[in-house]
Formats: C-alpha cells, structure tokens, sequence
C-alpha cells in the first residue's frame, strides 16, 4: 500500500524536512482504523494535531485515487445495483437495500413497556457487493 500511495503524498523539501509518506500513512490508518482524535494521536506520534488534520484528508484522497479502479467497484446499471441488493437481501435478510455502515450511536429514550424492541444489538452489515 506504501509503495503505490507515496509518490501521491510526498512533499518536497521547503525548510524542514517533511514527514515521511509511511509516517503520514500510519498516521491515518490509526485515525481511521481506531477513531481516536487527532489531539491523542498526537501524544503517540510525536506530531502536532493542526499538521494532522491537514494531511488525513490528502492521504485518504490518495488511498481512494490509487485504489478505486481495483477496489471501490461501483455498479453502473439498474441490473447490477438489483444484484447487489438481491446479494445483501440474502446474506443480512435487510431486503431492497444495497449497503449500510456502522457509525455512530444515538441515545434514544424507549417507549414505556416497548419491552426488548428498542435494545440495542449492535450487529454490523457490510456492503453485500
């Protein structure tokens, strides 16, 4: 991954040496594999939160650039986009839908004597492509 994504991240030298394509990869496959803040990372990679912020969005744009044709296959036709859903339908039993994400929790107050119906399970989905 390293290797296809650096020419697409490495900055030229202007004063201070610039940090290194593996550093700012590491860096943002922690953010996004953990979900820490940029201010806690900062504390484990010795760089500063504002300098973060500023390359995440860059690596993460080139991680996208580089491996988009061979990974993030999107359906085109009417036909494929009902295969996937037939193919996410019979794997999840969530039918007519295409994909979800496991994000965030919302705190919700339940109804009273709604019983188990507003538990949270916390099952992931994945895209069914």
């Amino acid at each position: 991954m390293l290797d296809r994504v650096s020419p697409r991240i490495e900055k030229s030298q202007q004063g201070r040496p610039p940090l290194s394509p593996a550093l700012k990869l590491a860096i943002t496959l922690q953010f996004l594999s953990t979900g820490n803040s940029y201010h806690s990372l900062a504390f484990n990679f010795r760089v500063a939160h504002n300098t973060m912020c500023l390359f995440v969005p860059e690596v993460c744009d080139a991680v996208v650039m580089e491996f988009e044709n061979d990974v993030f296959v999107t359906p085109s036709t009417p036909d494929s986009w009902k295969k996937v859903a037939g193919n996410f339908g019979k794997r999840w039993n969530v039918h007519h839908a295409c994909g979800a994400l496991d994000g965030k929790h919302i705190a919700i107050k339940k109804p009273k004597k709604s019983g188990s119906a507003y538990y949270n399970y916390n099952f992931q989905l994945s895209f069914g492509v």
